[in-house]
């Protein structure tokens, strides 16, 4: 953890995430259909930059709009984070089980989050998180290495990254440093302050 003062900004703590966790965290996202998933899959995405994930693989139709609307994010608000669409979701996981890394399902029928998120955040294994669409191929279920249920009740996959990632990174990612950010939200009690990132803050 390192100070980033600036006469401007205050003092304020901020991480490295690697420093937290060195291993790549992508998520994939099952079936992406532009004409309906447009504003559920950028919150995907926008969530798994703002919670510390490397990229996001959507597999379905091809979606330049989202790549582009993701882009612009990360462009300004600083940070490495890649996005692609189209992908085959079976070539993804096996790519990624080839290369040594876990896959990780989250759903509404594994084993609960706390009981192995400890095991997961040990393991130095690169991760891949697949979080589901309007339908689940069976085959994902015995493709994983764990199938973790956040609750057991209907939920919404944005709601449950979301809650991976925060129990992951123990919280960690409200500090969460972002490189070469061309604008900043500094928090206040009341309205909204963005300044711009002239200033380096190292």
């Amino acid at each position: 953890m390192a100070k980033t003062p600036n006469s401007t900004l205050g003092t304020t703590d901020k991480v490295n995430k690697l420093v937290i966790s060195p291993q790549k965290l992508f998520a994939l996202r099952l079936d992406h259909r532009p004409h309906r998933d447009m504003r559920i899959s950028t919150h995907i995405a926008l969530v798994a930059r703002a919670f510390g994930m490397d990229g996001v693989f959507f597999s379905g139709v091809p979606d330049k709009k989202l790549c582009e609307r993701v882009n612009k994010v990360t462009e300004n608000f600083g940070g490495d984070f890649s996005i692609k669409t189209g992908c085959n979701w079976r070539k993804v996981i096996d790519h990624w089980r080839s290369h040594g890394g876990e896959i990780i399902h989250l759903t509404m029928y594994g084993i609960p989050l706390p009981q192995v998120i400890e095991k997961i955040r040990s393991s130095p294994r690169d991760k891949l998180i697949v979080i589901g669409g309007p339908k689940v191929p069976s085959e994902i279920y015995s493709l994983a290495h764990y199938n973790i249920s956040i609750t057991n009740q209907p939920h919404s996959e944005i709601a449950a990254l979301a809650v991976f990632l925060d129990s992951y990174y123990k919280g960690q990612e409200f500090n969460f440093e972002f490189k070469n950010a061309k604008i900043k939200i500094i928090p206040c009690e009341r309205g909204k302050k963005v300044v711009s990132c002239n200033t380096s803050f190292e």
